[in-house]
């Protein structure tokens, strides 16, 4: 269902051409960079989250980094503490090892972090562990309306 989902949202938007099927798993960056062939930093691999106010969201972030905790909290006002994995796969709408920005539920507010301008391409999950997508940074911004990135990597 997830892979699904991700694949109709991208249909939907005219990019159905990005996806990228593969025989290697894709399920974590190291996976999906050798699956690939990129760098780990090039993998844009989303991270679930709950907001102060507790909505569930998803930050998209390179793959070769982590969360600074202190930028976190100064930008979201809640200590970062990842949603479980049954939690993403009911309020994000996809499963671990697939997440996606590509297809998340309503009201699941997406965020780029800074970190991806690092790369002119990027390569999300696309809904299960043996599928990416291939984009240009600024193509997602404009996808989720993204004027500003979010800073909470290191």
């Amino acid at each position: 269902m997830s892979k699904e989902r991700a694949f109709a949202y991208l249909e939907e938007k005219g990019y159905s051409d990005r996806i990228i099927e593969s025989d290697a798993s894709t399920g974590t960056v190291a996976e999906a960079a050798a699956a690939i062939g990129v760098t780990e930093g090039e993998i844009a691999k989303s991270l679930t989250f709950r907001d102060k106010d507790k909505h569930p969201i998803l930050i998209v972030v390179a793959g070769d980094k982590r969360v600074d905790n202190k930028k976190f909290k100064a930008t979201f006002e809640t200590k970062a503490k990842m949603l479980k994995p049954e939690e993403v796969s009911e309020e994000i709408g996809h499963d671990i090892g697939g997440v996606t920005p590509f297809g998340a539920k309503e009201g699941v507010r997406i965020y780029l972090d800074e970190s991806l301008k690092a790369y002119d391409t990027v390569y999300p999950a696309c809904g299960s562990s043996n599928t990416a997508a291939k984009f240009k940074v600024d193509e997602l911004s404009d996808m989720f309306g993204i004027d500003e990135f979010v800073d909470i990597a290191k």
